[in-house]
């Protein structure tokens, strides 16, 4: 990457203080570009869900590796969670989703609590051998009293799909029948997934992030207190394809302990560490032991570390300073925080990280964790909180004792409580990576680069003004 008219500023940027000029092109088409990484994580876009409680769960872990990226299962998470959480990402299909099911003497109201935690809007309703006999949405349960079987209010009219079944001709049978969405059923017409017609056409658009063995791919974090070495081995043993070193301050001695103890375990997958802001924290971190570095301290939407300390430094030129650094060496960074819009996650690879970490802005999704609310005006949200709140504490020293744990509940550096609503354009993740992808395919183009290091090696940067920021916003209603 190159500042435009070769002028680097003398003080630091974030995302929203550059844009990126075009360059000639050769590049014909977006479909042309190809996204996947070569840090050693197996992703075929460069996202990564953040090891946040309220974000990185198993449907999220799912969908994502469905798309090409990956998650990070959170390090608060008891380890029995943790093994279950990966072994079922592990053994989901690439191709359809996971249905939910409910048979027809379950109720209206189950059907209501389980709608909101897929995409795709229906429950299956299966019989006793596993079979489907119906399909139930929202819309057949509005205006209905909560305790009416689903019996009475599915629809039978059922078009099934067979295991197996190429996406292309999936898409053709649903579209001939005018069906959204059908059940996937093996051979003895069991039901083992759901697929809706945008669901075929993202299969052949994109590429699952898979192991080895062909196996959706999914990570897990460790603190860096305790005994990490212990940990990070049982996490291992667990099939994890990414192991992620976490905590809030990286530059510090009990990081490179960590980092340590984990390499000498020769642990057979990318391990990645941080945060850090600055080159010589790179240059620790993989010294001791990283082939990733995370980098950024305080940019993330539930953060305060900087109002609260004073401490951190401008997403852009950490990531720009921290990733020349890790090339250097021959390894990596992931630009972790601050990213809102598609253009920041180009902007972060224009910089040269080899993946970007995204937290609160999946928080707001169908496959985040955490339950669907509604607000007065009928909005539907979900409620976020950063992992250095006072609720994050309380959730990672669970074993403290009482006095322990209200001692270090008196010193946060994270929102504890936020609504993350769901955008009713883009309420699923998938939806929510079609935007980064086709914004970043554009981006690409504009450079006139066919993959990811091209793109970093033909981007040009330029610094603007925050009224080049605002000019460049779209205006939804007549000024």
């Amino acid at each position: 990457m190159k500042f435009l008219n070769g002028l680097a500023p003398p003080y630091d940027l974030t995302y929203s203080d550059v844009f990126m000029a075009p360059s000639r092109s050769s590049v014909g088409s977006r479909l042309e570009v190809d996204l996947s990484t070569h840090d050693g994580t197996g992703t075929t876009i460069p996202v990564v869900v953040a090891n946040m409680t309220a974000v990185a769960g198993r449907r999220m872990a799912e969908t994502v590796a469905r798309r090409g990226g990956i998650a990070v299962i959170p390090q608060d998470i008891p380890f029995d969670v943790v093994a279950d959480v990966v072994d079922w990402v592990k053994r989901r299909d690439l191709v359809h989703d996971t249905p939910l099911v409910l048979t027809p003497h379950d109720t209206v109201g189950e059907a209501l609590q389980l709608l909101p935690k897929r995409a795709h809007g229906a429950v299956i309703v299966v019989d006793w051998e596993n079979r489907p006999v119906g399909v139930v949405t929202d819309a057949d349960c509005k205006g209905v009293d909560m305790f009416t079987q689903l019996a009475q209010v599915m629809s039978s009219e059922l078009l099934t799909l067979p295991a197996g079944l190429a996406p292309r001709e999936a898409f053709d049978r649903l579209h001939e029948g005018r069906h959204r969405l059908a059940p996937i059923v093996d051979e003895a017409g069991g039901l083992v997934g759901i697929l809706t017609r945008t669901g075929a056409l993202r299969a052949t658009l994109y590429q699952p992030a898979v192991d080895a063995g062909g196996r959706l791919r999914v990570a897990a974090a460790v603190g860096v207190n305790g005994d990490v070495a212990a940990k990070a081995e049982e996490l291992l043993g667990t099939g994890v394809d990414c192991l992620v070193v976490d905590t809030a301050h990286g530059h510090q001695e009990k990081m490179i302990a960590a980092l340590r103890a984990v390499r000498a375990l020769n642990p057979g997958v990318p391990v990645a560490a941080g945060n850090v802001v600055t080159a010589a924290g790179v240059c620790d971190l993989v010294e001791a032991g990283a082939d990733i570095v995370k980098v950024g301290v305080g940019p993330g939407a539930m953060c305060t570390t900087r109002m609260m300390t004073g401490v951190g430094r401008p997403q852009f030129s950490a990531v720009l300073e921290c990733a020349a650094e890790a090339r250097r060496l021959g390894r990596h960074v992931w630009a972790d925080g601050g990213v809102r819009h598609p253009r920041d996650v180009a902007l972060a690879l224009a910089a040269g990280a080899s993946n970007v970490m995204i937290g609160s802005w999946f928080a707001g999704t169908y496959e985040s964790p955490g339950d669907a609310h509604t607000d007065a005006d009928g909005r539907v949200y979900k409620e976020n909180f950063g992992m250095a709140s006072a609720r994050a504490v309380r959730l990672r020293t669970a074993d403290d004792s009482a006095f322990d744990r209200a001692r270090k509940a008196l010193f946060e550096e994270g929102i504890s409580t936020s609504r993350m609503y769901l955008d009713p354009r883009r309420p699923s993740v998938e939806d929510q990576i079609d935007a980064i992808v086709a914004g970043l395919r554009s981006s690409c183009t504009y450079a006139g680069a066919t993959n990811l290091e091209e793109f970093h090696e033909r981007a040009v940067v330029g610094v603007q003004s925050s009224s080049g920021y605002s000019e460049g916003m779209p205006v939804h209603i007549s000024w």
